[in-house]
């Protein structure tokens, strides 16, 4: 974890081998708004730290009250026992994923930043030459494997490249990025659009999943609520993510239940429009492209690969399996001449 600022974020933990695995994966993690003192003693923790940290976070074993003045905020307890044993401390699961703790972290540091402090720390810009480029996934045609096509691409890219997958279509048709109705979800990242660049980078932190060594935002719970997202907010947060500095592609499953959709194909480097090869399916495409001809989008046309998967017969069942197998194959040819 790199050194961003002078806040500090103190863990403690007896549990040892909890303590360092956890700091391990912290210290892996960019531009996170801490440097991480970790202490697996009470006792070394309030000697070494004179002053108010941060963030203070202790296991429900080591907690006590003693340990409340090395700290500007309430302190965040990693709950073992899952009983509330003191007021006005913040609650965290101990046991669960790493990444899901971290995201409790980042999401009780924002409360107290957008509440009592007044700005958070400057991350620096990331210092990569690269572009980000977009990935457009859109067809007309109706149960065509888009949605497989597109995960599939986004984890094979994944292993080599930064990469993060964005599912904008009315129904995602995947349970396993389904949100429940506590998760954050795409509605929630359009929400803090116009938050300062920090802020916005340390919300989608706190929202941000993986799959398969791939990053993505929960799809929109309701699709309905796509058709009130105009095509300035969706070209404002693929502008948003790409000051971020933090990926080098973004594979965008596409639908037409949004506005603007011809203006991000326009933004894509390259753009996989799949069909079938019935009568109406090309049909479909015939239609579609000419609308694109009419309104003068060309360059879309231009640089659009038609893709049929017609030959692949059978699919995997766990989303993590889509990179073996023919499609697997068929996606690494693609990306060749990407």
């Amino acid at each position: 974890m790199k050194n961003i600022s002078n806040k500090i974020m103190a863990f403690c933990d007896t549990e040892e081998e909890y303590a360092q695995l956890m700091t391990e994966y912290l210290r892996k993690q960019k531009n996170l708004p801490w440097e991480l003192h970790t202490y697996t003693n009470v006792e070394d923790l309030l000697r070494e730290e004179r002053e108010a940290v941060e963030m203070l976070v202790v296991a429900e074993t080591a907690y006590c009250q003693e340990v409340r003045v090395i700290c500007a905020h309430s302190p965040v307890v990693l709950s073992e026992s899952g009983l509330m044993k003191w007021e006005n401390v913040v609650y965290v699961d101990k046991y669960q994923e790493a990444d899901e703790v971290l995201k409790h972290l980042l999401g009780v540091y924002m409360e107290h930043a957008e509440e009592k402090l007044p700005g958070l720390p400057v991350i620096p810009k990331q210092t990569g030459n690269h572009k980000m480029k977009l990935i457009g996934n859109y067809s007309p045609v109706r149960r065509c494997m888009q949605t497989s096509f597109a995960m599939t691409m986004s984890q094979i890219l994944a292993r080599e490249h930064p990469t993060l997958y964005l599912n904008l279509e009315h129904y995602a048709g995947l349970a396993e990025l389904l949100p429940d109705m506590q998760t954050l979800d795409i509605a929630d990242l359009l929400y803090f659009l116009n938050a300062e660049k920090d802020k916005f980078r340390l919300r989608m932190q706190t929202m941000l999943k993986h799959k398969g060594g791939l990053d993505y935002i929960p799809p929109m719970k309701a699709g309905q609520n796509l058709l009130a997202v105009t095509a300035e907010e969706w070209l404002g947060l693929l502008q948003k993510i790409e000051e971020l500095g933090e990926y080098e592609y973004v594979v965008l499953d596409l639908s037409e239940s949004m506005q603007g959709l011809f203006e991000i194909l326009r933004l894509c480097t390259r753009v996989y429009t799949l069909t079938k090869e019935d009568r109406i399916a090309k049909s479909k495409l015939l239609q579609y492209e000419q609308v694109l001809s009419l309104y003068e989008y060309q360059d879309v046309l231009d640089k659009t690969k038609r893709v049929s998967l017609s030959h692949i017969h059978r699919l995997p069942d766990e989303l993590e399996q889509l990179t073996k197998g023919d499609l697997a194959d068929y996606v690494k040819s693609l990306l060749k001449s990407l």
